[in-house]
């Protein structure tokens, strides 16, 4: 009978350890926030985009790319082209990521789209494809989102919805917050030398917080 007690309890235990690990994984998950590996220390990052990558509005060499891999320790590839078009990045990505062999790609483009008034629907397939691209390669992604044009500047949306549908990590206000501060910005579609340190930063922080630091 006693026998019969202790395996009881010694199974009612058990059911509260299984029960209470689920609880705790469950918890731990969520946030539902997806990750990004480690990065090396000897891993390259590649920074991918348009003006906003190349560092237009700022002296030469204090782009975000270059004041990120200060930050980091770890060298990143300024692969920015002024007045790309995402079709056209598309087109030039594949390229850059055999040559490059980055670990991780900082994906920040369609501000030219946005200023031109493309399709957001077509701006976001061009985004998820370049994604895509770079995860056939094993290249992990980091989304960076810019803001539509207006007085009041957001991150456009199809870039929350790029990031959901892929499960991409992203970095949503960095340059929003930086084109809504007149003291960081050079004219009103690019950063200063200021504003991209504080994109750096942020950039910065969003790697951490998404566990590529």
């Amino acid at each position: 009978m006693r026998a019969g007690r202790r395996n009881a309890s010694r199974r009612c235990l058990l059911r509260w350890v299984a029960t209470l690990f689920f609880i705790l994984l469950a918890a731990g998950c969520s946030d539902g926030a997806p990750r990004l590996p480690l990065l090396a220390e000897s891993d390259t990052v590649l920074a991918f985009g348009d003006s906003l990558t190349r560092g237009t509005g700022a002296p030469r060499g204090q782009g975000y790319p270059e004041v990120l891999a200060t930050l980091i320790d770890r060298p990143v590839v300024n692969a920015g082209v002024p007045g790309e078009l995402a079709a056209a990045g598309r087109a030039r990505l594949a390229s850059v990521l055999d040559e490059i062999r980055p670990a991780l790609l900082l994906l920040c483009h369609g501000g030219n789209d946005l200023l031109r008034r493309r399709d957001p629907a077509h701006t976001a397939r061009e985004l998820i494809a370049m994604i895509e691209m770079a995860r056939a390669r094993g290249v992990a992604v980091l989304l960076l989102g810019v803001p539509t044009p207006g007085l009041l500047l957001s991150t456009a949306e199809f870039y929350h919805d790029v990031a959901t549908a892929t499960a991409t990590p992203l970095q949503a206000d960095a340059i929003a917050d930086v084109l809504g501060t007149a003291a960081l910005k050079s004219d009103p579609v690019h950063p200063n030398a200021a504003g991209y340190r504080v994109i750096a930063e942020q950039v910065r922080n969003a790697l951490e917080k998404f566990g590529a630091l």
